[in-house]
């Protein structure tokens, strides 16, 4: 699943040359062999170096709290998301929605890294449990 939201991610940022990927041990962490050393492991620490070399810095926060946010929800994905059971799925969309109740994005007033990863991150919760599908606002929210 990382490597072809890894891949997704790419083509959004308009990257030419497309990486090659390889993921690890059991949960499949991905790893990104970097030309310029020690290779590049996890999908927060990948993305991160995407949006860097695709010189897109507002995508990690424009603000020193706005980036505090992203990287809490980039770590939120990866700890809440990534190993949730199907008994949390429940408890993890209603916290999200109370989140977003007043909110149109994870973090400041913009489109970021945060709400690609989430929306990735949801989405194979969604189709785990299908009858905690979101509403309409929530769909609306996480169209990129």
């Amino acid at each position: 699943m990382a490597l072809r939201e890894l891949s997704s991610l790419e083509k959004y940022l308009g990257l030419k040359r497309p990486n090659k990927y390889s993921t690890r041990g059991e949960r499949k962490v991905p790893v990104l062999q970097n030309n310029n050393g020690a290779p590049l492991v996890g999908l927060v620490t990948i993305a991160c170096h995407l949006v860097k070399t695709a010189k897109r810095p507002e995508l990690l926060g424009a603000s020193a709290e706005d980036r505090a946010v992203v990287h809490q929800w980039l770590e939120y994905r990866v700890s809440k998301l990534d190993g949730c059971s199907k008994d949390d799925i429940r408890t993890v969309l209603k916290d999200l929605n109370l989140y977003l109740q007043d909110k149109v994005y994870m973090a400041g007033n913009y489109f970021t890294l945060a709400d690609v990863l989430m929306y990735h991150g949801i989405h194979p919760l969604i189709e785990i449990s299908p009858s905690l599908s979101p509403t309409d606002d929530w769909k609306r929210r996480c169209q990129v």
